[in-house]
């Protein structure tokens, strides 16, 4: 489908004209009824063949809806289109009164976990789906914390008190029995067993369950069972400030540093307007790259220790330390340097940093060929991996996969190219493919990655525009201090840009960014007040653990600690 007719195209599948509504990411975003959502969602997949996301809004506090249908509840789908980098979002009302509508997983099997998590935390029903129960919190919890009657902060709940009749009743709870998932207990040739790997096991990397059927060594079926490591994130993004979210995304993907600022204040930026400067827009690309490496040497280091490889986790580790130094030496911290902001960056580069990145360039690439000898020349770990865990592109658009995991499978999509932001395309660099989609593809794409960002950086370090590290906005936070001891007035804007943030103009908007784990975003509904409306989080890993059980049936449990440590994930962006 030619996206350019995406207007014709709805009002074909829709039966009628759908109702448009201008948002200020520019995403076509268009409303539907109950009776016309599957066959609109079933004739997009076609042009969008990805469901990137699903989410839900509450509408019941909004102020500013100007053109919009009435609704109590807003469900959301955004579609993506790999062939043209584009993305549609399609809405439904919903109200107290039904706040149900039809599943879709029978049209995309990541709709499962998504819908899940509707039904988890605003309580949303969806007829048809094949195991509608919570996904992130216990089945005993009480109530749907993404609504808005539901309180922000533990000072106003009752003091929590947990007996010992209690306890009892939720482990019981949590006992899993085979039945529900539909799962057979026995066979003709006996018993099956059912093991626990996990919530706390070192393959599993986080605190992730996977409840497994086993055949002797043979895994005839999986459950995956996340929200261990749930820390209510998109709760707080929506009782923060604009300004003071910001550490808040540094922990999603907690080894993605600022990348995880990236999309967040993109998004920000689009609905106030703000126009970043070049100098900026640089700095930060070369420190998104920059994390980007970081990320991978951990991958790469922990995916040749899962194999049974021990050695080269303590060398990559050990030039990830290098690294964290360099970060430390510009941002003032390593992991979480929390250095973005509104309009740019938090200062200026010191003095010294070209040296610094000059150094770590140069270092690097040979490092990098020394690990590639060690781990994907070697015959064990490519009779532990070839093969192992393998999906092709159409399999993985079904199940939502995107970055490395995608590009694995043929398919060079990376929005750096195909939708360029923060100025990536001044930047000269390759998108690597492999072909298998399997255990090695991923990692042998990830280690190539980790070249094409030096290429990058490098590009940064020699190219380094000058002028403004942050914009001359009126809401760019906090606003530049050269001025603060001079004037009263720019003192005390100074002082409630810090302390209460920017007012954002009402709207909604989006940024995707290739993140390092694949596509992350940042939803961002603003009512025109000092922090976010709604601040919806999408992240690559979410989506990705959901495939394990296609991955692993039929396969033993060696091969599925393997796959585990291709995916990449972490449980903060999983959970968030």
């Amino acid at each position: 489908m030619d996206a350019m007719n995406l207007e014709a195209a709805m009002a074909e599948f829709a039966g009628a004209p759908a109702s448009a509504q201008a948002t200020a990411d520019d995403i076509p975003t268009f409303w539907l009824t109950r009776e016309q959502l599957r066959a609109v969602l079933a004739g997009l997949k076609l042009g969008f063949p990805m469901l990137y996301d699903l989410t839900v809004i509450d509408e019941r506090r909004r102020d500013h809806r100007a053109g919009q249908p009435d609704s109590d509840f807003t469900l959301v789908y955004h579609l993506l289109s790999l062939t043209h980098a584009a993305g549609v979002r399609l809405k439904l009302p919903l109200f107290n009164t039904a706040l149900r509508a039809p599943s879709v997983v029978d049209l995309w099997p990541a709709a499962n976990w998504y819908e899940r998590e509707a039904f988890d935390m605003f309580g949303v029903s969806f007829d048809g789906h094949p195991h509608l129960r919570r996904l992130l919190l216990p089945p005993w919890w009480e109530g749907h914390p993404l609504r808005k009657e539901y309180p922000c902060r533990a000072t106003e709940r009752g003091v929590f008190t947990l007996s010992d009749a209690e306890q009892a009743r939720e482990q019981e709870m949590l006992r899993f029995r085979p039945e529900e998932w539909g799962m057979a207990r026995q066979y003709a040739g006996g018993d099956f067993m059912f093991l626990n790997l996990g919530p706390n096991h070192p393959s599993v990397h986080g605190v992730f369950r996977i409840v497994l059927q086993l055949d002797g060594e043979e895994i005839v079926d999986a459950v995956p069972d996340i929200g261990y490591h749930h820390r209510a994130a998109e709760k707080m993004g929506e009782r923060q400030s604009w300004h003071t979210f910001i550490p808040y995304t540094d922990r999603v993907d907690y080894l993605g540093g600022v990348m995880n600022n990236l999309p967040y204040l993109l998004a920000v930026e689009r609905l106030a307007g703000i126009q970043v400067p070049p100098r900026a827009q640089v700095i930060r690309v070369m420190l998104a790259e920059l994390f980007r490496i970081a990320s991978h040497l951990v991958f790469y280091g922990t995916f040749a220790q899962d194999i049974g490889q021990l050695s080269p986790v303590f060398y990559m580790f050990t030039d990830r330390e290098r690294l964290f130094g360099i970060i430390e030496a510009v941002c003032g911290g390593r992991m979480h340097p929390n250095w973005f902001r509104i309009g740019g960056v938090a200062q200026d580069l010191p003095r010294g940093w070209d040296r610094l990145v000059r150094e770590f360039v140069d270092y690097l690439p040979a490092r990098m060929d020394e690990y590639d000898r060690l781990v994907l020349d070697n015959a064990i770990v490519k009779a532990r991996t070839v093969g192992v865990g393998a999906y092709d592109t159409a399999a993985a658009v079904e199940w939502g996969v995107t970055g490395p995991g995608l590009r694995a499978t043929g398919l060079a999509f990376d929005l750096r190219k195909r939708q360029p932001y923060a100025g990536y395309d001044q930047f000269d660099f390759e998108v690597p493919v492999a072909a298998n989609g399997d255990a090695y593809d991923r990692c042998v794409v990830r280690a190539q990655e980790i070249r094409q960002s030096l290429r990058i950086v490098r590009q940064c370090l020699e190219n380094m525009p000058e002028g403004p590290y942050k914009a001359e906005h009126p809401l760019a936070t906090p606003p530049m201090k050269e001025r603060t001891m001079v004037d009263i007035e720019t003192l005390i804007h100074h002082f409630l840009g810090v302390s209460w943030g920017p007012v954002i103009p009402p709207g909604e908007a989006e940024v995707p960014v290739e993140a390092t784990k694949g596509i992350n975003s940042y939803y961002l509904v603003s009512d025109g007040g000092t922090g976010p409306y709604r601040a919806r989080i999408r992240t690559p890993s979410f989506p990705h653990l959901q495939m394990i059980p296609r991955l692993c049936r039929g396969l033993t449990v060696a091969d599925l600690v393997a796959i585990l440590g291709s995916i990449d994930f972490v449980m903060a962006d999983v959970d968030r």
